[in-house]
């Protein structure tokens, strides 16, 4: 499934003192495997912690030797829970991602962003650099932008492949997200998702030419505006958000279905 185990003790100490859990006492472990990082967690007295396990023999050897988890271990895959039925008020989340998901759980996050805090979690390290990468750089991507844009992200030190069993074949990384102060974007948010997948997904292209299959005959209308002529990895935050306002100008009615399919994807 793309699970690496965390062997290596001082590694998961250094994650789970990583947490702050300043805002909410609940947190939610992905993933836990082994336990390796669970036996930490569960140590600490300012968490109650929670935890979701989709692999059945993962399972019940935490059941085995951690009965104290027993009532908030959730069998299932985390991409298909209903979070707010599990944990009603708002939670950390924290794990050893697995490399081949990692995407998708941090797009989970962002559809449930008000309700998490802060994620602090083990990744392969290209991801990690992507996360908390700053515009201008190659790294620079779809999930930099809309994490950053509700996030704070903090690369916090990377992991050797030795601390593993088994070993993955790339270095990994942890990083942590801190909510920041921003509830809304001044912007069509979901406008600005379809804006950012949209250019990234043609990222060699200037954003004049990314942008025409969307706006099509409408992009005559912003032909002079100043960021068409940069590239989707060249613009902050802020300029997404200028990119989204003039694209829903010339294009009020615009609606997600009319997004083309291969613009859908992360």
């Amino acid at each position: 499934m793309g699970q690496h185990f965390l062997t290596d003790v001082a590694v998961a100490e250094h994650i789970a003192q990583s947490l702050a859990a300043s805002e909410v006492h609940d947190v939610l472990e992905v993933g836990p495997g082994t336990g390796m990082l669970t036996q930490l967690l569960l140590k600490r007295e300012d968490i109650s912690l929670y935890a979701v396990e989709v692999d059945t023999e993962a399972v019940e050897y935490l059941l085995q030797h951690f009965p104290e988890l027993a009532p908030r271990l959730t069998h299932g895959d985390f991409l298909k829970m209903d979070l707010p039925r599990l944990l009603p008020e708002s939670f950390c989340l924290i794990g050893n991602f697995p490399y081949n998901i990692s995407s998708q759980i941090f797009f989970k996050v962002l559809e449930h962003k008000n309700r998490i805090p802060e994620v602090v979690c083990m990744l392969q390290r290209e991801v990690a650099v992507r996360l908390a990468e700053k515009p201008g750089s190659k790294a620079y991507g779809i999930l930099s932008v809309l994490l950053q844009a509700y996030y704070s992200i903090e690369y916090l030190f990377t992991v050797d492949e030795q601390a593993f069993a088994p070993p993955p074949k790339v270095k990994s990384a942890v990083v942590r997200l801190t909510r920041n102060g921003v509830q809304s974007l001044p912007c069509n948010e979901t406008l600005f998702r379809q804006v950012v997948k949209t250019t990234f997904n043609q990222r060699r292209k200037t954003i004049r030419n990314s942008l025409k299959p969307l706006l099509g005959d409408a992009m005559a209308a912003i032909t002079s505006h100043h960021l068409l002529d940069l590239r989707p990895e060249q613009l902050g935050i802020a300029a997404f958000v200028e990119l989204t306002n003039t694209v829903e100008k010339v294009n009020p009615e615009f609606s997600e279905s009319e997004l083309p399919a291969s613009f859908s994807g992360s």
